[in-house]
């Protein structure tokens, strides 16, 4: 197993905050990928799926593993959002303070623990997302600083699982989550938000297929027949 790297702009945690590194992390080494910290929503019920998702095994390899991956390409500092129990053998984990709230209720928590500006979202289930459509999306996200939120929007509707949040948007989100509202992108509407629509990311060479997710056993079959 090789020697973990430490994470150099990595400050021992607060109360309350993301817990310091382990040995399962893997760093890619320097401040610029420390920066930004990246989060996997792993938390769902999967209930159409019939299995936790996360465990599903895709080309090979776990949608978890898969996304991790994808993850640690991107930053040193990376991430699960679910239940402590199930994935600290991973990665550190960050569980919701709202719970069973859905997919805000751990954008909330990632954004209440993170000690960065600029934090990467990602389903566990969505296989074909690349890192450089990633990286395509902390640039647009660093250009902006103005911006709570950075999200792809295409002809199927948002993309919120795949987008930057800068940490301001915890507060939001924890309002809504007060007042009983789950929509993350009923939110979109009073926060600044760079919305990056469908044209503009295809004119930079990325495809729809990015976001396709796999929610049911038919659409891991097709998936992986793409794959």
């Amino acid at each position: 197993m090789p020697v973990p790297t430490k994470c150099p702009c990595r400050r021992s945690a607060r109360a309350g905050e993301v817990p310091v590194r382990k040995v399962y992390d893997r760093g890619m080494g320097n401040a610029s990928a420390c920066a930004v910290t990246a989060f996997i929503l792993a938390g769902g019920k999967s209930a159409r799926m019939g299995m936790d998702k996360a465990f599903v095994e895709f080309d090979g390899r776990t949608l978890l593993a898969r996304a991790l991956d994808l993850a640690r390409s991107v930053t040193c500092d990376v991430y699960i959002v679910g239940g402590q129990e199930k994935f600290a053998p991973f990665a550190p984990v960050v569980e919701d303070v709202f719970r069973h709230r859905g997919p805000l209720g751990g954008i909330h928590a990632a954004l209440r623990a993170s000690l960065t500006e600029l934090n990467v979202m990602l389903a566990v289930d969505a296989p074909f997302v690349s890192s450089s459509f990633l990286q395509y999306l902390i640039g647009h996200a660093r250009s902006t600083p103005e911006a709570a939120v950075v999200v792809p929007r295409g002809n199927q509707g948002w993309q919120p699982l795949c987008a930057i949040y800068r940490r301001e948007f915890a507060d939001a989100a924890e309002n809504a989550l007060r007042a009983g509202r789950n929509r993350i992108d009923r939110l979109f509407d009073t926060v600044r938000t760079r919305v990056i629509e469908e044209e503009e990311w295809e004119g930079a060479g990325f495809s729809f297929a990015l976001y396709r997710n796999l929610n049911t056993p038919g659409e891991l079959q097709a998936g992986k027949r793409r794959a």
